[in-house]
């Protein structure tokens, strides 16, 4: 069991529970970004749903682990926030190279780019988007993809690499379209009754999994009819909720779920899974910064785009909005407009130093939320975004004397 999840003693507690039979119905995995909650959540769910002899083997070929490690299995919801694309550009490069090569890696190099490619997808379930307004656009779309994944999956033969190159490239575009116009920052309610009501149909075969990453995003609405059915969950039905901030959590949430804690690996740990899973030992760093290799504009020039808009808010000069956000890819994929905002949100630690500061602080905080939301949740331009925040940022400054400065 477990033996995707790299350098991680969780899946040691998850594995046991679930061999002596005490793995309960609702659980909490722990730990920071890029520690393996979401490979370990899958493995659970392919795991408890797997009638094989050897069970739990990631060898093995019962009709449930197949279509578990294909991420097709109809058993499993998976729903939150999540950034997608570098993963998946990162999953692309390693399999196209595997491909050119012929190399000894490339079925697991395949396995991990249409997995990618689903661990977006899934969120997209027709179930959970029932009574949506956006609903025929996303399935559409979803069509589309779906089409160019039949093209490379198993056991299909792959194409010839050029065309197979193609297909990634079109899969990846569709992808990045699917996630930044449609996947949205928190859980809507409507997809957490959605799920109730599927949990609540007894399953044919196997366990069903309901899988909700970044649990803590929540809004009290979704919060409150999560807790309806942790506290009486179907029997059939597992619960898996994810999180990187365990304190954001309802005290409610967590006495209805058993925690498994997630360590922070080392740094030579997380260079161990990036030769693993991505079969690259050149780089030297986090996982997490790997996969930022992998975003259209360096995190670098996009950090020294966000100085030269504090900077004109602070000596009271108009910035090029058109040409900041130019230089910083109009902020596609969103993971750059979270680059950016991280960064003006140093910037303005400074403040915290005296009374009036942390007050001015607090509404350049509430300024900032409002810029992501508007691109984000009210799909206003980025420019339009950004020459607001401007406006309101230099407003705040002049009010208080220059405090940015």
């Amino acid at each position: 069991m477990f033996e995707n999840l790299v350098k991680q003693d969780a899946g040691n507690s998850i594995s046991s529970d679930i061999r002596r039979h005490i793995f309960p119905g609702a659980v909490l995995f722990s730990g920071n970004v890029a520690s393996g909650k979401l490979t370990a959540a899958l493995e659970t769910a392919r795991v408890l749903s797997c009638y094989g002899q050897n069970r739990g083997s990631w060898q093995c070929d019962c009709p449930s682990c197949l279509q578990h490690k294909a991420l097709t299995c109809t058993n499993l919801l998976l729903l939150g926030p999540r950034d997608c694309f570098l993963e998946i550009a990162a999953a692309k490069k390693t399999f196209l190279e595997s491909y050119k090569q012929n190399a000894t890696y490339l079925t697991a190099s395949r396995y991990l780019f249409l997995r990618s490619i689903r661990k977006l997808t899934l969120r997209f379930n027709g179930i959970l988007w029932q009574g949506e307004n956006n609903l025929n656009k996303i399935g559409a779309l979803m069509d589309e993809i779906n089409a160019l994944l039949e093209s490379l999956d198993f056991p299909r033969s792959l194409p010839p690499y050029e065309e197979t190159e193609k297909l990634c490239d079109e899969l990846t575009e569709k992808a990045l379209k699917l996630e930044n116009e449609y996947l949205y920052d928190s859980i809507p309610v409507n997809q957490i009754r959605n799920m109730e009501t599927w949990a609540h149909i007894k399953s044919e075969e196997g366990k069903k999994t309901v899988i909700i990453e970044n649990a803590d995003r929540m809004q009290t609405s979704v919060r409150n009819a999560l807790l309806k059915i942790l506290e009486e969950p179907p029997e059939d039905c597992v619960f898996i909720l994810l999180t990187s901030k365990r304190n954001a959590m309802m005290e409610t949430i967590l006495s209805r779920v058993r925690t498994y804690n997630f360590k922070n690996r080392t740094l030579d740990e997380q260079g161990g899974v990036i030769t693993r899973v991505f079969h690259n030992d050149a780089f030297s760093g986090n996982i997490s910064d790997y996969l930022l290799t992998f975003l259209p504009v360096a995190p670098q020039e996009i950090k020294a785009q966000a100085d030269i808009f504090y900077n004109a808010i602070c000596s009271r000069q108009i910035p090029d909005i058109s040409s900041i956000v130019k230089k910083c890819g109009n902020f596609n994929p969103r993971v750059e407009l979270q680059i950016f905002i991280k960064h003006l949100v140093e910037h303005q630690k400074k403040l915290l130093g005296s009374a009036a500061g942390c007050e001015a602080s607090a509404k350049c905080m509430e300024l900032l939320r409002n810029f992501y939301d508007s691109i984000i949740m009210y799909n206003q331009g980025p420019a339009a975004a950004l020459e607001c925040l401007l406006r309101d940022m230099s407003a705040l400054n002049v009010k208080n004397g220059g405090i940015f400065c």
